[in-house]
């Protein structure tokens, strides 16, 4: 095998002291758990268990398998390999979401269908001229296997394509399952609206608030019973995992689910900052801190600094920094902006601090800051943010509509939780 053509195969062991040497028994919706361990545990990915079951789960199936680059088990290898070497897997068809299969492409850039050099099995864009997988595609498949690693935000894709993988599932009578993994901003702060019935897009699809506190699995099982689908779904839950804990607690291999999302604290602010996405502020793409600074060439950044240092926003600290981007928004130009501090992830709320940010924003750079209406409802999952700023409203009376905008899913979520 030609491991050097792969960038991210069989790299360093960062777990062989944890034999995979238990066997697992078949539980309703849950496959191969056991009780959690007490705290220090190493975090077993639903990869791990089924790797140490011996892929029984898969014997005698054509697989499909929905992955990329972060896809790996306790030593680091990626799961194409895992399931390919294993010489129990018939391992027929791989689907990549955006970003590649590699995870090297920036966000927004449509990927062409390839073939893996490594295994000769085809690669199948789900983020180029499909973001379904087709029927052709899904020819010679009894089984998709979805394992990617999530940020726990909704208007990231990989758990759209997730659910889009599943609806065509059931259209095909094919089986599906999810190897799961950690939330890695924990599993239970929840941020931000519930989606609006009436919005509907790639990143805007999953009826959860911004910050939904699911795994993948508990996702795949909440969407099942919201879409009533037709579907023989499994979940291969993850040993260790508790829902206070942060990826950084898990001890799971490290891999950047994408491009700008490169360390824990800044998928704990992603949920916020993600959402100046939807303004034309830069939020750190072509810098060294994507997502742990915003700015622009018009900010009073010392000022908007200041007053979030004085918001009710806990865990954080906040400075005045500029930054040059080398592309992106405002590419090549000195933008005053705000870096972040992570101190206390436990007690961050990123679309706190977004909110706080926007409305300073408005008073402060009124004639500058544009927020873009159609594409904030989106990204918050409603009109409530940009209709309350328009009518004058404070941040603490936006953050209080949020909370009643999830209360239903709150009230609801817990017959979906697996941990």
């Amino acid at each position: 095998m030609k491991n050097k053509d792969i960038f991210f195969r069989n790299t360093k062991k960062v777990a062989s002291t944890f034999l995979l040497f238990l066997a697992y028994g078949l539980q309703p919706m849950a496959y191969g758990a056991t009780p959690a361990a007490a705290g220090g545990a190493v975090t077993l990915t639903g990869l791990d268990i089924l790797e140490r079951g011996g892929f029984e789960l898969l014997k005698g199936k054509r697989v499909g398998l929905i992955t990329n680059h972060s896809s790996v088990d306790a030593d680091g290898r990626n799961a194409v390999d895992v399931l390919y070497e294993s010489q129990k897997v018939n391992l027929t068809a791989i689907f990549s979401p955006e970003h590649g299969f590699r995870g090297s492409e920036e966000g927004g850039v449509l990927i062409n269908n390839s073939t893996d050099p490594v295994t000769g099995v085809p690669i199948y864009s789900l983020y180029g001229k499909n973001q379904r997988p087709s029927p052709e595609m899904l020819a010679g498949v009894d089984v998709l296997v979805f394992d990617i690693q999530d940020v726990g935000v909704r208007f990231y894709t990989y758990l759209t394509t997730m659910v889009y993988a599943m609806e065509e599932a059931a259209k095909n009578n094919i089986e599906f399952v999810v190897l799961d993994r950690p939330n890695p901003i924990g599993g239970d702060i929840i941020e931000g609206p519930t989606l609006a019935p009436e919005i509907s897009f790639f990143t805007a699809y999953l009826a959860v608030p911004a910050r939904h506190a699911f795994t993948a699995g508990e996702m795949a099982l909440f969407h099942k019973d919201y879409k009533k689908l037709n579907l023989k779904l499994t979940v291969v839950k993850m040993e260790n995992w508790r829902r206070n804990m942060f990826f950084s607690e898990t001890a799971v291999v490290w891999t950047n689910p994408s491009p700008n999302i490169r360390s824990v604290d800044a998928e704990i602010l992603y949920p916020g900052l993600g959402c100046f996405e939807a303004t034309n502020v830069s939020v750190g793409r072509g810098t060294d801190t994507p997502f742990l600074w915003f700015g622009a060439p018009w900010m009073k950044a010392d000022k908007i600094s200041k007053m979030l240092s004085k918001a009710p926003l806990k865990g954080l600290r906040f400075t005045s920094e500029e930054r040059t981007p080398d592309k992106d928004i405002y590419e090549g130009k000195p933008c005053p902006g705000v870096a972040i501090k992570v101190l206390r992830a436990d007690m961050i709320r990123a679309m706190d601090v977004y909110v706080y940010a926007v409305y300073y924003l408005r008073k402060y750079n009124k004639k500058d800051f544009n927020l873009k209406e159609k594409e904030i409802k989106k990204m918050t999952g409603n009109s409530r943010l940009y209709d309350m700023l328009e009518a004058g409203s404070k941040p603490e009376a936006i953050l209080a509509g949020f909370e009643k905008d999830n209360a239903l899913f709150r009230e609801t979520r817990n017959k979906f939780l697996l941990y």
